[in-house]
């Protein structure tokens, strides 16, 4: 096979940061069997660590999440390579992109109306709607006064969200109509949906789906805080959820959403409510692998890299998931960096001796400059991984270092 790699990530060589240190293209994909190719920005360049003998050709564009950019590179790589009969995207933000440019040059592959149950927001909603699972209350931004409307009847808060986001950029909890109203007119209403604000503890599953959309691997996680308060400055962390009748219930809640929504051969990261009335409630899905410190808990924890299952899986050999042992826990926290401005770090405080759960620790260092903006994997004032055999004490230290850390930057 010709098998096109599209890469944004870097991975890093200094022994401090793991980013990425799971997506290992050079190892998961045979590089002596298959044509390997590769299109990468600047970034995705450092995480192309294959041997360049093996590389059948790169294509370095600006931005590999521009269509007519990465329909042009692999229009390239076929005049230079050949057909190509694989197109691997793996990041949330590409995932669409590369489905648009598979049909646009006629490659086999997922399409964009089968991204759609796992990017829309609004598509999927409407799928397990109809399949009867509960889901919030929802509708799509078609005009101004629709989405008002909708509000009025729903009730406030209500939440606005772009209908193919990722982690909460672009989130609005709205408290009234006048702020409604504002935001509203200041959008592109064709991006974006409102729906229910759902009161409840939030859980996140972590898994893979086969090619029968049957979930073979499926961790179940509580968050602690929740994605929208980490924009707002708050730490974001989750805990491994341990056996229980309501971990059995989400599971079987969970093998509903996918089956429903026909993932096949994907890693998923389904996210729900557990309500004060113990009702599950959908809040949303993504096909590919939970992001944060998620993919390296649990390949810590029971052995399972979701990114190496994933490329076999596209590359078409079978995937033999490793017998899961025992009943652990763990999670993980991020203690989000100064917001808006670039920040001189003064003081970063370890945690590992306080807290002798923590398993891996990412501290910036005195004098190093946080840039704002990035994700949950950039460089924060504080990134945690924690292991250990009860749940329990797992969010005791958890919520031990939110109240122990010391952090201390100055601005620009």
């Amino acid at each position: 096979m010709h098998i096109v790699i599209v890469n944004r990530w870097p991975r890093f060589s200094d022994g401090v940061r793991w980013d990425n240190e799971l997506t290992r293209y050079e190892e998961f994909i045979d590089h002596d069997t298959h044509r390997v190719s590769y299109v990468v920005d600047a970034l995705g360049a450092e995480g192309v660590l294959a041997d360049p003998a093996k590389i059948a050709h790169l294509v370095r564009v600006d931005d590999v999440n521009n269509v007519d950019s990465l329909r042009a590179a692999v229009v390239e790589l076929t005049e230079q390579v050949g057909p190509v009969d694989q197109l691997i995207a793996l990041s949330e933000f590409t995932l669409e992109i590369a489905a648009k440019v598979r049909e646009d040059l006629g490659l086999p592959g997922p399409t964009t109306a089968e991204v759609a149950v796992y990017r829309d927001k609004v598509r999927m909603k409407e799928i397990l709607a109809e399949a009867g699972v509960r889901v919030p209350r929802f509708a799509a931004c078609t005009d101004v006064e629709h989405g008002l409307a909708f509000a009025r009847a729903c009730g406030y808060p209500v939440i606005l969200k772009p209908v193919d986001g990722a982690a909460s950029i672009g989130v609005h909890r709205v408290e009234d109509e006048p702020a409604l109203a504002a935001l509203l007119a200041g959008i592109d209403l064709t991006r974006y949906e409102i729906e229910e604000f759902v009161t409840g503890t939030i859980h996140h599953v972590d898994g893979f789906a086969d090619a029968r959309s049957e979930v073979g691997f499926q961790v179940v996680s509580r968050y602690v805080n929740d994605c929208l308060s980490f924009g707002a400055g708050d730490p974001l962390g989750s805990v491994v959820v341990q056996r229980s009748s309501l971990r059995d219930r989400i599971e079987e809640f969970t093998r509903d959403c996918v089956r429903t929504l026909g993932l096949r051969n994907t890693p998923f990261h389904l996210e729900l409510f557990v309500t004060p009335g113990d009702e599950i409630v959908f809040l949303e899905i993504g096909g590919r692998v939970g992001g944060s410190e998620v993919p390296h808990l649990l390949n810590r924890m029971f052995g399972v890299n979701l990114f190496e299952l994933w490329l076999r899986a596209l590359c078409g050999e079978s995937v033999a998931l490793p017998p899961r042992s025992g009943d652990p826990s763990g999670g993980w926290l991020v203690v989000p960096k100064p917001a808006d401005l670039p920040a001189v770090v003064r003081k970063a405080s370890s945690m590992r001796g306080p807290v002798p759960t923590v398993w891996r620790e990412l501290l910036p260092a005195v004098g190093e400059v946080l840039e704002p903006g990035g994700a949950y994997d950039a460089l924060h004032a504080g990134r945690f991984i924690l292991l250990h055999d009860d749940e329990g004490q797992v969010e005791a230290d958890i919520h031990r270092i939110i109240e122990n850390f010391e952090f201390e930057a100055t601005a620009l």
